[in-house]
């Protein structure tokens, strides 16, 4: 799907489901599943590729030189976390410019004071909304590509309650955001009321043991959502994967049946391999 078409679609409210992805191998098994979309988490790119928590120490450079990778090997459109925009006004302007790029379709930034922390976390001040406001204008402004959406995301709730977030959130649609992002509402009925004032394309997001009511997709689109991402939903299952997997060998050995394990065939399938073997064949010695 092109950036325009992508784009369209969510003008549309149509209603879009993304994976998160965080290295190349979530990249490019979600890549083949045929979602619209996939979302590049900041918690888990950050964790796999620092090893360190979502609050505020990867910079811009660490972010681009990935996202810019999951473009180039993918195929769906890429919606990417950008955290503050990595700085004042003139930091949101090149991350804008680098991200569009880099070939990302939709890119999300935040109003939470530097250093920022993630979303389903404590502690998460924000700036004050005339700031934030004219970082909306900047990243608008910055971008060449009308169809490359930018989403504001405003972490107000926690803190300042929900009425706050919602303010907030029409300023940065009045402001020319394309999506609105009020992050971590804390019941269904906050998430009803979200959507009932605010009336640009609206994003939830479920994040398993986080502060949102986790609901279906189709549950959602009736709330009022039109983009359901799923950041954690990879990175943990990988978690809990490599924690049986490396559990069942330290306690037996070897790995058991009773670790589900990825067929390598498949995963050779997965990750581009045949076009190796296809290579070798056409140019190998007679």
């Amino acid at each position: 799907m092109s950036r325009k078409a992508f784009a369209d679609k969510i003008r549309r409210k149509d209603l879009v489901v993304a994976p998160g992805i965080y290295d190349m191998i979530s990249a490019h098994m979600a890549d083949q599943m045929g979602f619209d979309a996939l979302y590049v988490t900041g918690y888990g790119t950050v964790a796999s590729h620092l090893g360190l928590p979502d609050a505020g120490i990867a910079t811009y450079t660490d972010m681009i030189e990935r996202i810019a990778r999951f473009c180039d090997l993918t195929h769906t459109p890429i919606i990417a976390d950008a955290d503050t925009g990595y700085g004042g006004l003139l930091n949101v302007a090149h991350t804008v410019k680098g991200y569009e790029k880099a070939g990302v379709s939709a890119i999300q930034i935040e109003d939470q004071q530097f250093p920022k922390k993630c979303g389903h976390t404590p502690n998460r001040p924000v700036i004050k909304i005339e700031e934030m406001v004219r970082k909306i204008k900047v990243a608008c402004d910055a971008r060449t590509d009308p169809d490359f959406l930018i989403i504001a995301r405003t972490d107000a709730r926690t803190g300042l309650g929900i009425d706050e977030a919602i303010a907030r959130a029409q300023a940065y649609g009045e402001a020319g955001a394309d999506v609105l992002f009020v992050e971590s509402p804390e019941t269904i009925d906050e998430m009803h009321k979200i959507c009932q004032a605010l009336d640009k394309p609206l994003l939830a997001n479920m994040v398993t043991g986080g502060k949102t009511p986790i609901l279906p997709a189709d549950e959602l689109k009736k709330v009022g959502y039109s983009i359901v991402i799923h950041p954690a939903a990879g990175f943990l299952s990988c978690a809990a994967g490599l924690a049986q997997a490396f559990g069942d060998l330290k306690k037996n050995g070897t790995i058991t049946d009773a670790t589900p394990m990825y067929k390598f065939s498949d995963f050779n399938e997965m990750i581009g391999f045949p076009a190796v073997w296809a290579f070798d064949k056409k140019y190998s010695e007679d």
